[in-house]
């Protein structure tokens, strides 16, 4: 039941540890890592994409906000079909982004700076422009080329029917049939897998030469001091057995979109902390994988440092997913469960426990995340008028449109919630002002391939992908020297932008800047965890102790008391206060000692 009566000091006894001390070690182990989408961040050369040098302009912004490492979406030579993730060259810098000697001095101003640097790689696809695909339609069927690939007949009497019945995450057939040749098997044409656009074909991860290439590409990336990489679809790469038929569909992500429900608690919610946030059917979470990753996980122990991989794996229930940071596999693994859980205290809980429990077992940190370049921000999510995380993959002008206050309250909460949780978190770029999606953005901009391949049916995850704003009412909110923005901005941007928040007391930035610095101080990322003994079953309040701070957020609608003489130390919106109480309204989350 909701509770009205005042807490006190014997209220927020902490219970039973549901998760102990990490203490010192490697520091991914408890680091805040800042997600950078290289085209958004900071336009150096006033083309109106982001690129390298804007990045190491922005270097100081980062360091001020207090995280500890940055991940960089990909800059590799790429036709930028799907914004870089399909990959022309492993070992170079598109142009779009700079050279590989503006990656060097990016990197060396980032370790100047005490930022680790993580990169983004992407295995499981190249771009039809690699040089090995060009070699292989070049070549004959049952080629050594070809078998980099995932070539095969079709099926019919003339193979004019694809291979299997899957679909592509983007929307559409998963393969496309090749032009006609003279050396063509008897079925004619073959066919090529893609799971993601026509321009993405999968590679054949039961190709030797495919481990070899992989392998010699991290250790390019190693050799120039990387820190870390971070693997796009993980759960990906082998397929199963034979290609079965699959009557399931996936889409390019997944989560729970509950509406019409009041905000209560589910009963039904799943022990396992299960939000429909996984990926399945015979092209994901396939054994074979963990047997790449212990592998690049032997690459990296050959360099000095506290080198790791993170695992982009859409995978549930959490007990698959770690699987993918077993001690000899890789360190970390975004947590998509939490980012999809809804805006409910019994679930989010849930959630943390259930991941706690699967996360320690394996020695590994949970690895916390709310936001990043492929959903929907969570100031927008949060914003709907659902118990759920809305859309995940676009919000379009003629969808139902978020309340910017309430998510912006939300978002404060949540991203407080996250940023006390031991273990590692994720910041997308933008979250710590506040950003929302461009949720009104015209057809004619839009650049997602999910837009195109679903005739629109998916609005696509541009509207995540805005260009940020630095300096309120410049040309292009200060993103460049130009007004040139590859994506429109909306016009909230210029309020919410970089300049008008530094200093300014309860905004989104001091409320990031604050919290990180605390959890810095308090060693919270590698504390233990207790729940709140006598808020453990509350339908409206998340409470739990970690290092010697309290955590409350009220996520229910009567203001909560706080016992007399707490000391807050930092709140995601501002406490009803009177003559005798401190009270957390509600969607507020508040640290403090007590």
């Amino acid at each position: 039941m909701t509770r009205t009566t005042p807490l006190t000091t014997d209220d927020l006894t902490a219970g039973p540890l549901v998760h102990t001390s990490a203490g010192s070690g490697e520091w991914w182990r408890d680091a805040v890592i800042y997600q950078v989408y290289p085209r958004s961040f900071a336009d150096g050369n006033g083309d109106g994409i982001g690129d390298l040098p804007g990045v190491t302009s922005k270097l100081d912004h980062l360091k001020q906000l207090g995280v500890d490492a940055v991940w960089l979406s990909p800059f590799y030579r790429s036709p930028q079909k799907d914004a870089g993730y399909d990959v022309a060259d492993y070992r170079d810098i598109d142009p779009l982004f700079g050279t590989l000697a503006d990656f060097d001095e990016m990197l060396a101003g980032a370790h100047e700076r005490g930022l680790k640097i993580i990169v983004d790689l992407v295995p499981n696809h190249s771009s039809d422009q690699h040089v090995w695909f060009q070699e292989a339609l070049a070549a004959a069927p049952g080629s050594a080329a070809r078998d980099r690939y995932m070539f095969r007949d079709g099926r019919g009497p003339e193979g004019d029917e694809p291979p299997n019945n899957w679909q592509s995450i983007f929307g559409g057939p998963a393969w496309t049939r090749l032009a006609p040749r003279e050396d063509d098997t008897p079925l004619g044409p073959q066919w090529y897998l893609h799971l993601f656009d026509t321009s993405q074909p999968d590679l054949n991860w039961e190709n030797r030469e495919v481990h070899e290439e992989f392998e010699a590409v991290l250790r390019f990336w190693l050799d120039r001091g990387v820190d870390g990489f971070r693997v796009d679809v993980a759960h990906g790469m082998v397929k199963a057995a034979g290609l079965p038929d699959w009557e399931g569909q996936v889409s390019m992500v997944e989560g729970t979109v509950e509406e019409g429900h009041d905000q209560v608690s589910d009963p039904g919610a799943p022990e396992d902390g299960s939000t429909g946030a996984g990926h399945n059917g015979p092209m994901f979470d396939q054994d074979g994988v963990h047997e790449i990753y212990r592998a690049w996980h032997r690459v990296l122990e050959e360099y000095p440092g506290d080198r790791c991989l993170v695992a982009e794996a859409w995978v549930e229930p959490l007990s698959r997913l770690a699987r993918y940071v077993r001690p000899d596999e890789m360190h970390q693994a975004f947590n998509f469960s939490f980012l999809t859980a809804p805006w409910d205290a019994a679930r989010l809980r849930t959630v943390v426990d259930v991941s706690f429990n699967t996360m320690d077992a394996v020695g590994a940190p949970t690895t916390w995340v709310l936001s990043n370049h492929d959903v929907v921000r969570h100031v927008s999510r949060l914003g709907l008028a659902t118990i759920g995380t809305g859309p995940l993959n676009g919000i379009a002008a003629t969808d139902p449109q978020p309340d910017p206050v309430l998510g912006l309250r939300r978002a404060r909460a949540a991203t407080l919630l996250m940023l006390a949780l031991p273990g590692s978190a994720y910041l997308y770029q933008g979250e710590e002002l506040g950003l929302p999606d461009h949720t009104a953005l015209p057809d004619e901009v839009r650049q997602d391939p999910s837009f195109f391949r679903t005739a629109g049916a998916e609005a696509g995850r541009d509207g995540c992908r805005v260009p940020l704003p630095w300096v309120g009412g410049a040309p292009g909110n200060g993103f460049g020297s130009t007004d040139a923005t590859w994506l429109p901005q909306p016009d909230v941007y210029a309020d919410l932008a970089a300049d008008r928040q530094y200093g300014v007391e309860g905004s989104t930035y001091e409320m990031y800047r604050t919290a990180l610095e605390l959890r810095r101080a308090e060693k919270v990322g590698a504390s233990g965890l207790s729940w709140v003994e006598s808020l453990a079953d509350s339908p409206d309040v998340v409470a739990f102790r970690v290092a010697d701070v309290v955590v409350v957020g009220n996520l229910g609608t009567v203001p909560l008391a706080l016992p007399a003489g707490a000391e807050v130390l930092v709140a995601s919106g501002d406490l009803d206060s009177s003559a005798d109480t401190v009270a957390v309204p509600t969607d507020t989350t508040v640290w403090l000692r007590a």
